[in-house]
């Protein structure tokens, strides 16, 4: 599915619960696999690939902080807003199932699992999303349950618009 909004035209009443966003891929290169555990996860498994040859994964692998930056790359991209993306409060459940490899390629698929408007600001809601990444071969890599904040779409009187079964 895709969204009838544009990211440029995208508010929070366009995240509609049970609605499924794929969100592109990504290649792994192995230059950003080692510069950025060099620079934030310097374990030898990230960092040194003939040691990590020898090591519990059998060869290099990305930082998972790596992984979940790929990940954000594309969330930006495709499915967060550009008008109406306020901030997220955080994530959930964040887990690292499969190593990632330089020259793996990485996709990304979102789930809306909430879209609930916010009682104590009216121009926003909370959006709550269930991601997955998965690899070339469609294994899962990374899951996550993401919260994000989105603006309402305004109205011409400055209203903000009502949203179908739910009580403000």
């Amino acid at each position: 599915m895709s969204f009838a909004t544009s990211r440029d035209d995208r508010y929070f009443e366009d995240y509609l619960p049970g609605s499924v966003h794929r969100c592109g891929s990504i290649a792994v290169e192995e230059e950003e696999v080692l510069a950025f555990a060099r620079r934030f996860d310097p374990q030898i498994f990230h960092i040194d690939p003939e040691a990590a040859a020898q090591g519990p994964f059998g060869g290099l692998i990305a930082s998972g902080w790596h992984t979940a930056g790929l990940m954000m790359r594309l969330l930006a991209e495709h499915f967060l807003t550009t008008v109406g993306s306020l901030a997220s409060p955080g994530i959930d459940q964040l887990r690292w199932l499969r190593p990632v490899r330089p020259g793996d390629v990485l996709s990304v698929t979102v789930t809306v699992l909430d879209a609930v408007p916010s009682r104590s600001k009216p121009d926003r809601g909370i959006v709550t999303s269930a991601i997955e990444v998965v690899n070339q071969r469609t294994e899962p890599v990374m899951t996550l349950t993401a919260v994000n904040m989105i603006a309402r779409r305004p109205t011409d009187q400055g209203d903000l618009l009502s949203v179908p079964g739910q009580n403000m």
